[in-house]
């Protein structure tokens, strides 16, 4: 384990060293590799081999971590499970890093997560249960007595292949039974202390290492990727993470947008939600989900909690992936990007980012700044559906999402997007063209649904074959249709608006 500076620095300066907290102590990498990740960090460095490497791309939960972040307003610590195998060590400076080896007391009690994994015979061969520990402790610093439900949806990132999972669950419903420890404790007075040793690793001047520089301002960001318009700018490294630990590449250098405030807002401003692009997977989905509460369900699909906690919505749109959830939701919204290049700024609906298989309509040294999603109204029905071989933490053979209003029994709106169909997410325009004035019934659809053959010509491949993918997307919008033919439909989106303030 490196070295602990023996007088904690109040302000760290040094240019080309990595501070964050273990265990209430101050760790300082120096010369750190741009791409460490966290995992490799701890197994090799720091010799903390609780915790694991499995898939190495934040699929399996082997490698989950908890990090403590500071608030927007300074106040408090924000804890959450993260994949450490695909986070890069610098990313996590100013923050506080928690493992496995964290949590008993310094007399060796067990914390009370480990004492009912133990209690519950949750682990057998032990290779996945610290994951399981660490994924179950942010949820038991957020509420130590969920409900089952609360529990699985916690678990959906975590993979064990030998002890079943009820015994685990049934850990994370009990561990709260248990008396509150004195170490890891959710005790107001504790996490204080936290606060001000975390308050004291925040820098005077941004991080920059060789081949990695962490900007504090968008004008900063625009400033180095115009000067150096090959560098990779990175968010939550949910998927450039994996070029290092599956494809072995060099990157470029790297300009890290995650200490960015700027771009870690979320606003809702009179023509829509503006979402910045260093907001996380998991705050931008609440926020849509507020606003458009049948998004739920594809939201507790997207990806697992680690993988929601470090990704970004925007990350997902640059990542421009033709299977990405989120991108039908957002061009069934109408929403549309905010992008910057050197001093000027221009917006782009999102259906119109998209020039191809990984094309997109960017100029070199362009980066997304936000994204702004209109806000409902009266009488527009939203959903979003996905289908996969599995309900959780699968990649999608079709997603889908619709935009439509009904007026006197016929179609007056309709946005219709599919990922999936394509080489990118995209709008039917024949289908829409096909349901728009046409009448609100079961021949109407079938009616549209014949024409999304036209609309796109998918692929097959190992999720689905392109007939498949055909007759899914239509049945998805038959789906549709069928929970939104209640003629009481109206009302109840009347009174959902009303519940945000937007009656």
């Amino acid at each position: 384990m490196p070295d602990t500076p023996q007088i904690k620095p109040s302000r760290p300066a040094g240019r080309q060293e990595v501070y964050f907290l273990l265990d209430g102590k101050i760790e300082r990498v120096d010369n750190c590799p741009p791409t460490m990740t966290v995992l490799e960090y701890l197994r090799e460095v720091a010799h903390r081999t609780g915790t694991k490497e499995g898939c190495a791309e934040g699929d399996c939960g082997a490698c989950t971590v908890v990090l403590g972040e500071r608030t927007a307003d300074g106040r408090s610590i924000n804890y959450r499970a993260v994949n450490s195998c695909i986070r890069f060590l610098p990313t996590i400076d100013g923050q506080e890093l928690v493992t496995v080896e964290s949590l008993a007391g310094p007399d060796g009690t067990p914390h009370p997560v480990q004492q009912a994994m133990m209690d519950h015979h949750g682990s057998q061969c032990g290779f996945c249960t610290p994951g399981f520990v660490m994924s179950l402790f942010a949820l038991y610093l957020r509420d130590a007595t969920p409900s089952r439900e609360t529990v699985i949806e916690t678990l959906s990132g975590n993979l064990c292949r030998c002890t079943g999972y009820r015994p685990i669950i049934e850990a994370g419903v009990r561990m709260g039974s248990y008396p509150d420890p004195a170490h890891w404790s959710r005790d107001a007075t504790t996490r204080e202390a936290h606060r001000a040793r975390l308050d004291a690793l925040q820098r005077d001047e941004p991080l920059r290492l060789p081949g990695f520089r962490a900007p504090r301002t968008v004008d900063e960001v625009a400033s180095a990727l115009e000067a150096d318009p090959g560098s990779v700018l990175l968010a939550g490294g949910t998927d450039i993470g994996l070029w290092v630990t599956k494809q072995l590449r060099d990157l470029p250098p790297i300009i890290y947008i995650g200490n960015v405030g700027a771009l870690k807002s979320i606003r809702r401003e009179a023509d829509g939600l503006r979402v910045g692009a260093a907001v996380s997977l998991t705050d931008a989905w609440e926020s849509l989900v507020g606003l458009y509460p049948d998004l739920a369900e594809m939201a507790q699909r997207f990806g697992s909690p680690p993988v929601r906690n470090s990704g970004t919505l925007c990350g997902n749109l640059a990542n421009g992936s033709p299977i990405g959830d989120s991108i039908p939701v957002l061009i069934a919204l109408g929403a549309e990007v905010e992008l910057r290049c050197g001093p000027r700024t221009r917006h782009v609906p999102v259906d119109r980012l998209y020039l191809g298989y990984q094309r997109k309509d960017l100029a070199p040294g362009e980066f997304i700044v936000s994204v702004r999603i209109p806000l409902p109204s009266a009488g527009l029905w939203v959903s979003a559906y996905k289908v996969s071989k599995r309900f959780d933490q699968d990649i999608s053979a079709v997603a889908a999402a619709f935009a439509v209003r009904i007026e006197a029994g016929r179609v007056q709106y309709a946005r219709l997007a599919f990922g999936g169909m394509a080489a990118v997410a995209a709008r039917a325009p024949a289908t829409e063209r096909a349901l728009l004035a046409a009448e609100w019934s079961e021949a109407g659809i079938d009616a549209a649904a014949a024409r999304l053959a036209e609309d796109f010509t998918p692929l097959t491949d190992l999720r689905a074959t392109g007939a498949y993918r055909l007759q899914a997307a239509a049945n998805l919008l038959r789906r549709f249709y069928f929970e939104h033919s209640d003629p009481r439909e109206p009302t109840r989106t009347a009174e959902a608006l009303a519940a945000v303030g937007l009656e």
